[in-house]
């Protein structure tokens, strides 16, 4: 159906400039676009029956390597820091093939979608055995979130001096090359477009200075966007200073790496006047709260960065340093985190939300999504806060301190997804029971 409505939510948080949260309204839907948002305005349109649940924008995940929810809780990578988690894991991930890119990405996918995300972005950077960044393509294509795939890359290998294996690096042009190939053939600059394709090196440890500049020149060139880690622990500040000889904020705004075209992962142990310079270019972060604790790195400064007005949205990691893709659980995280390190009233639970949904949105450059209000996408979770999570709640609206932390619905570009719990686009048991056929095949080779 082209025109429809959600009908009576109880609550619904539109994000909208206003941030305005109406009671027991409606939002007509008309061909993938919000038409308009109100109380007592679906008229006989057919639609869906929001009484008794929470409606929000669909949820942003601004970080994610999607690969690699085929290794989670491996052991020995399960109590190391970032490069001795890294050094575990490469051996492993040099086995993977386009089957394994591609049925891990749905299942990283397909849990997000159940957690309420409707765009997804994902940091590829490796591509042993043939895979290529339409692997996942194809996969979101099939699970029907909007997806903002980068094309990733390593090519400072352990001879040259760099952490991956030099099995897994690649030559550099033939990483330029690629990167326009797929630019090419997948990026939709439209606003309604369900992908859009960044140039993603995947780090100052795994990428020469050059390459950093060829690729953000050659992003500029293409009009997409850049993003790469940056500061994600002490190991990071001083492998920056010892090679490059400053800082990590330093050595990417000498490389052309700020702007508003650019975010960067995990932000950690970024300083005042990294803040300061990431505010005045409004370059974006993805703040990765349970990775962050995972790996030990650290509480990212969020509060510091909100308050200076950098963009900050939110990413679960990879499933290798998460264990898990839930976003709404991602932006309970995120709050929790800032209160521990700040006080009590240093994050609300709306203002979490807001990251969560056009935060992240802002941050991916798609200020048409991650809020309610006419002439946006209609990305759109509805949340049924009826059942135990929220009993007793006495503000339902506030999901992160109570629940859900599934969805009864998801919709995307107008499309419903997730339909009562069930996503509609796979056979989820199948591609369970296939994803851990593959890991288990991953672990008896090591």
């Amino acid at each position: 159906m082209s025109r429809w409505a959600i009908r009576q939510a109880a609550y619904l948080i539109t994000m909208d400039e206003a941030r305005r949260e109406l009671l027991d309204a409606d939002v007509i839907i008309d061909a993938g676009a919000v038409a308009a948002v109100g109380k007592g305005i679906a008229g006989d349109l057919p639609g869906i029956d929001a009484a008794g649940c929470v409606v929000t924008p669909g949820l942003v995940n601004t970080h994610h390597h999607l690969y690699q929810s085929l290794t989670r809780a491996v052991p020995g990578g399960q109590d190391a820091l970032l490069f001795g988690w890294l050094q575990t894991l490469y051996p492993i991930w040099a086995r993977f093939t386009p089957e394994h890119m591609f049925t891990s990405a749905q299942v990283g996918l397909a849990e997000l979608a159940l957690s309420g995300c409707t765009l997804s972005s994902d940091h590829l950077y490796l591509y042993p055995q043939g895979c290529r960044l339409e692997d996942t393509i194809h996969a979101a294509a099939e699970v029907g979130l909007r997806f903002q795939p980068t094309r990733g890359a390593m090519s400072i290998g352990v001879s040259q001096g760099g952490l991956p294996p030099d099995a897994l690096v690649e030559h550099e042009a033939d990483i330029l090359d690629d990167c326009i190939r797929v630019i090419d053939a997948f990026h939709d600059p439209d606003p309604g477009s369900m992908c859009r394709v960044g140039v993603a090196p995947c780090s100052p440890f795994s990428v020469s200075r050059e390459l950093m500049r060829d690729a953000a020149q050659l992003a500029r060139d293409k009009g997409v966007m850049m993003h790469t880690h940056l500061a994600e622990n002490e190991e990071d500040i001083a492998y920056s200073q010892e090679v490059f000889g400053c800082r990590p904020g330093e050595y990417a705004e000498s490389l052309g790496w700020v702007g508003p075209d650019v975010w960067h992962a995990h932000c950690v142990k970024l300083d005042a006047a990294e803040i300061a310079l990431f505010a005045r270019t409004g370059t974006g972060v993805a703040h990765c709260p349970c990775s962050n604790c995972r790996l030990g790195s650290g509480i990212a400064p969020v509060r510091a960065l909100r308050d200076a007005g950098v963009p900050v949205g939110l990413g679960v990691d990879g499933s290798a340093s998460n264990d898990a893709g839930n976003l709404v659980a991602e932006a309970r995280q995120a709050m929790l985190l800032q209160r521990v390190a700040n006080g009590a009233d240093a994050m609300s639970a709306r203002e979490a939300l807001e990251i969560a949904t056009r935060g992240g949105a802002d941050v991916l450059g798609r200020s048409e999504c991650g809020r309610i209000a006419p002439g946006m996408r209609a990305d759109i979770a509805i949340w049924d806060v009826s059942g135990i999570e929220a009993a007793g709640s006495w503000d339902p609206a506030a999901l992160l301190l109570s629940g859900p932390t599934t969805v009864r619905d998801l919709i995307v570009e107008g499309r419903e997804i997730v339909r009562d719990g069930q996503l509609q686009t796979l056979d989820l048991p199948a591609l369970v029971a296939r994803q851990n056929q593959m890991a288990r095949n991953l672990r008896e080779a090591t």
